[in-house]
């Protein structure tokens, strides 16, 4: 059973950095697409990024972009978030998700991050 642990959340002044961790325990990291989504309260949870697991292939939404790095470990079994610019706008709880080739998908129990002006 796919499990994953996300972590670095904190407080952090707007203008700030953050890089955010995911473990991933229980199956073949490599072959999992990983993905970032937030939920910010009284908010729908969104998509913040995603790494494919062939080519390293990154997407972003666009409020991210040139803000925002995915990056990926294989030999960690690990995934990551840094997080640079931050705005009070960003301050949501920051979820990791893995996407196995047969569709299903697995989450993490979320990180806070919270940004003061």
């Amino acid at each position: 059973q796919v499990q994953l642990v996300e972590s670095g959340g904190g407080l952090v002044q707007a203008g700030g950095s953050l890089t955010l961790s995911c473990a991933f325990f229980g199956g073949i990291f490599s072959s999992y697409d990983m993905g970032w989504y937030r939920q910010a309260p009284g908010k729908d949870r969104e998509f913040v990024a995603s790494i494919k697991w062939i080519g390293d292939i990154t997407h972003y939404a666009d409020s991210m972009k040139g803000r925002f790095t995915i990056s990926r470990d294989n030999a960690k079994s690990a995934a990551y978030l840094q997080m640079s610019g931050l705005r009070v706008d960003d301050t949501a709880i920051y979820y990791c998700r893995a996407d196995a080739d047969n569709g299903y998908e697995y989450w993490g129990q979320g990180t806070q991050v919270t940004v003061s002006s």
